[in-house]
């Protein structure tokens, strides 16, 4: 199959259209990560239907001395990543074309959850994001968009755009891509030297800690379901012994009330580590949060959270994440 370069709106509303158009966003230098959403993409589209690649490096999202001018633009290899992947066309707009007559007046604002974590540290980003996204779809015209879960906080204002503003539009997220040594598929790993890429797998060591004392955690709490708070359950424990008794109870009820702080706790722990390292980690935040609005998570909090870091090694911001699922203390396993 050959993937169809277009470079402007008309180009791509002249296509005849059959079955769903599913489109997926980036800003190009495209890598394994953007294959994978490409190809879920097509499952989404069906065999009959149409997808799209957009291809655009958004002014908009980028703040002063950001990497705006040095962002990879690798238009040839995308077009050939595209192909592969299996996308029908890929829609590379100049700036001119997305934003006519200079920037716009008018923005999408992504309220509060846009000043939180990635938008405290960058000021107006997810105003940007928005801004553009909203354009994109109105230009590409999809059924379904599908967006990665490495950019959980993205993610998660899109999806409330979509909703509150009625695009009536399918979004789509799909699960963080890594390498074989755990580090999240970014366009910016590239700019890492050896040893910074070293330094920058802290991110995902911290997260995967999170992960493991959370998943210790939840068995636990599967563990004190196993048998009914009966006498029955006093008899069986008191037939091992005592000690063994007490340890049970000494478990579960660290398990239970303290979840979240001791899933923070493992993960800053990795993070501290790395500050000594050469280079050092800069930790931009740490955070375990509710991905409906991105506010931080209390120890009673139950149903699905998402551990997000961001730091700095050298001159490279890195961003990741793991999502994870509080159960309800007398919630089956």
């Amino acid at each position: 199959m050959s993937t169809t370069l277009l470079r402007t709106a008309d180009e791509l509303h002249a296509r005849v259209r059959h079955g769903r158009r599913a489109v997926v966003m980036t800003m190009g230098a495209l890598h394994e990560g953007h294959a994978t959403l490409i190809r879920s993409a097509r499952e989404v589209a069906g065999p009959n239907g149409e997808v799209v690649v957009t291809v655009f490096v958004n002014p908009l999202q980028f703040g002063a001395g950001e990497d705006l001018d040095r962002y990879p633009r690798t238009l040839d290899a995308d077009l050939k990543i595209a192909e592969q992947a299996g996308a029908d066309a890929v829609f590379a707009p100049s700036v001119e074309e997305v934003y006519p007559g200079g920037q716009p007046q008018v923005r999408v604002t992504a309220g509060p959850m846009g000043t939180l974590l990635e938008g405290a540290s960058r000021p107006g980003h997810f105003d940007g994001v928005l801004t553009v996204v909203a354009k994109l779809l109105h230009l590409t015209r999809p059924d379904a968009a599908l967006f990665g879960q490495k950019d959980a906080q993205q993610l998660a204002v899109i999806r409330r755009m979509v909703r509150d503003l009625n695009f009536g539009i399918e979004i789509v997220g799909v699960p963080t891509v890594r390498e074989a040594d755990g580090l999240a598929l970014s366009s910016r790993n590239r700019y890492l030297s050896a040893d910074e890429r070293r330094t920058a797998l802290t991110l995902s060591r911290a997260l995967f800690a999170g992960r493991d004392r959370h998943a210790a955690q939840e068995a636990l709490r599967a563990r004190a379901r196993e048998v009914p708070s009966t006498r029955a359950r006093a008899e069986a424990l008191s037939a091992i012994g005592e000690s063994r008794a007490a340890a049970d109870a000494h478990a579960v009820a660290k398990a239970v009330p303290n979840a979240a702080a001791a899933v923070r706790a493992a993960a800053r722990t990795v993070l501290d580590e790395a500050v000594h390292y050469d280079p050092p980690l800069a930790l931009d935040y740490l955070a375990l949060v509710d991905p409906a609005d991105f506010t931080e998570i209390d120890d009673d909090f139950t149903g699905e959270a998402v551990l997000a870091v961001a730091a700095r090694v050298g001159t490279t911001r890195l961003i990741d994440n793991i999502p994870l699922t509080f159960a309800a203390p007398g919630a089956a396993s």
